[in-house]
């Protein structure tokens, strides 16, 4: 059987992106041994659900750490990618609440893991940002405002930033979304492969033939709700946290508030823009969006929100030990796609030129 050119590029970045392969979770002693050795750290490991990576809280009478072992299928220059990105901001912006890399006794940023079949895994350690994340809250205009001001203040600190794995392949990197559409066969349900074909359109029309001339700089790459910690109590400091670098990339700056706008979208049915235009509002306060790639914006956030929803399923077949986590982050997407889709996106520009102009 012929593979189409369109779904061997599909396969590459799924590949790229380490989501074909599944591996068995690595054994909590092995790592509370790298732990004390390299860091010395001891307490009690708690797993946490995660998309790729193992995730721990470890709980210590010096405080809580978050640690991560990278999957056996990730490159080291790419994790290298991440944690440089966390260090620069660290030097460039301390100000800014990025998580912290903490060194080994031996000034190190990571450890390697060696397996028994050779391959090697990479071990970090980080602070832990304590307090609920923004998808475990009800945040009004004002907070989500709040939250795009802290990503703008992100994007303009990484703009002098460089990596030499920052052009990576990456499957949850917009730029790629018209590339994917082989993934609407794994969608069973007919209306939503309805809904994806329109997304794709969108895109196809308003955003690739944009796609060479759009600002580029390195990108958080992943501003979701579940990666921003907030205190909900206090106004001047309503961000605490930003967690979890592991989809930085160099790519078209709009993509990155277009990730937590597509994760906004449909919250208030009635007003299914109406969250993710207050998060641009704040974004555009920090880090204005040209004027001629503003338009670009519904149809991205709608390719991001759809991308996720196509590789839910897909994911979850493949990954049964992730299935539960997967699920429950995509578990309202066709919907919020299609509530999102009822508005005319011509009338969705006109809102966000005026936002813009609004907080000029």
């Amino acid at each position: 059987m012929n593979i189409s050119p369109a779904a061997n590029h599909a396969r590459r970045l799924l590949e790229d992106s380490g989501l074909t392969s599944s591996h068995e979770p690595i054994d909590e002693a092995l790592v509370s041994i790298f732990l004390e050795r390299h860091y010395r750290l001891d307490g009690q490991l708690g797993r946490l659900a995660t998309e790729k990576d193992d995730t721990f809280r470890l709980r210590a009478d010096a405080g809580d750490c978050l640690v991560k072992v990278s999957p056996p299928d990730e490159a080291e220059s790419i994790v290298g990618l991440q944690t440089a990105a966390m260090r620069f901001l660290e030097g460039a912006a301390p100000h800014l609440p990025v998580q912290r890399v903490r060194l080994t006794v031996d000034g190190d940023d990571s450890v390697t893991i060696r397996l028994n079949d050779g391959r090697r895994r990479i071990l970090r350690v980080f602070d832990f940002v304590a307090g609920p994340v923004l998808a475990q809250t009800s945040p009004d205009a004002e907070q989500l405002g709040k939250a795009g001001e802290m990503l703008g203040r992100v994007d303009v600190a990484l703009k002098a930033f460089s990596h030499p794995a920052d052009r990576r392949d990456l499957v949850w990197d917009i730029r790629h979304f018209h590339q994917l559409t082989s993934l609407v066969q794994y969608t069973p349900d007919p209306g939503h492969r309805r809904l994806a074909r329109e997304v794709f359109w969108n895109f196809g029309e308003t955003v690739v033939p944009r796609l060479g001339d759009l600002e580029t700089q390195v990108i958080h790459g992943d501003f979701s709700p579940y990666n921003v910690v907030v205190d909900p109590g206090s106004a001047e400091h309503y961000v605490t946290g930003v967690i979890d670098f592991g989809d930085t990339v160099r790519s078209a700056l709009i993509f990155d508030p277009a990730v937590p706008m597509a994760n906004l979208l449909g919250r208030t049915p009635e007003q299914p823009w109406r969250d993710a235009r207050a998060f641009l509002a704040g974004y555009q306060r920090e880090r204005p969006i040209r004027a001629s790639e503003l338009p670009l914006l519904p149809a991205a956030a709608l390719a991001r929100l759809t991308l996720r929803a196509l590789l839910t399923n897909w994911r979850a077949e493949r990954a049964p030990e992730r299935r539960e986590y997967l699920l429950a982050h995509a578990k309202d997407d066709w919907t919020n796609i299609e509530r999102a889709l009822a508005v005319s996106l011509t009338d969705v520009i006109a809102q966000l030129r005026e936002s813009r102009h609004g907080h000029a």
